[in-house]
């Protein structure tokens, strides 16, 4: 017996397959990182559709649950099309969308990630709420709650020295637990700098960016991407590049 299911999606990626179709991973609030076969998605109206970014509504069909099926999909918002002509926008989308096509577990369900990858997209593409971090801030907290919902989630509460929450200036990257400027100050070269918009304050200068992405790519690399043998994604590595610069 077929099987089929319609959902909300996200486009991660799309590559080519074949001469006129393409592979993609999309991010769906149902049923997860789900792959599927795009039939004449190479095609010049296809094309558009299937960008990374992209807000769809998909259609999978397979024989068997456990196949690679087939997508089909319409437009539900042209996210892609509205950050393109931003440079750091886009790199902050493309980053976003390789990170969660390599770090979801395929078919599973993740609806905060889901949401929370929705709420970025929606932010880079200008549509901001008024309690809106700026948008390298946000891409940060989205890896930090990535990490979470894939069960390595980090403990910013107090400091694991002293069990209080005064001056967290630090985090461990043993334990991933906060780390006080008193309790972390003879080991401050082992520490990883902890950004004061991560605990609710307003983002400051620059270099917060880059200890919050040192921050979240320490802990992705070592729960994440190590265990499978995988680097980070060269999208990611790109940003990183960029923010620091």
């Amino acid at each position: 017996m077929a099987v089929e299911w319609r959902d909300d999606a996200i486009v991660l990626s799309a590559r080519p397959h074949g001469e006129t179709s393409v592979l993609a991973s999309v991010l769906t609030r149902a049923h997860g990182r789900h792959p599927g076969l795009v039939r004449g998605g190479i095609g010049r109206a296809a094309r558009g559709l299937w960008q990374p970014g992209n807000r769809l509504s998909v259609t999978w069909k397979a024989r068997l649950a456990d196949h690679l099926g087939t997508l089909t999909g319409e437009m539900t918002d042209a996210l892609a099309a509205r950050i393109m002509d931003d440079a750091g926008r886009l790199a902050l989308l493309t980053a976003l969308c390789a990170v969660a096509d390599a770090a979801a577990p395929e078919r599973e369900p993740l609806p905060r990630l889901f949401d929370d990858t929705a709420a970025l997209l929606s932010l880079l593409a200008g549509v901001e709420a008024p309690d809106s971090l700026p948008a390298e801030a946000a891409y940060v907290v989205w890896e930090l709650r990535l990490l979470a919902d894939l069960g390595f989630g980090l403990d910013l509460s107090r400091c694991a020295a002293t069990g209080t929450n005064d001056n967290l200036v630090y985090v461990s990257p043993k334990s991933g637990r906060a780390v006080s400027a008193s309790a972390g100050e003879p080991y401050r070269d082992r520490l990883l700098p902890l950004p004061p918009f991560l605990l609710g304050h307003p983002p400051g200068p620059a270099h917060e960016m880059s200890d919050g992405l040192r921050l979240t790519g320490f802990f992705l690399e070592r729960h994440v991407f190590h265990p499978r043998n995988q680097p980070l994604p060269a999208a990611r590595e790109r940003l990183v590049g960029r923010v620091g610069k």
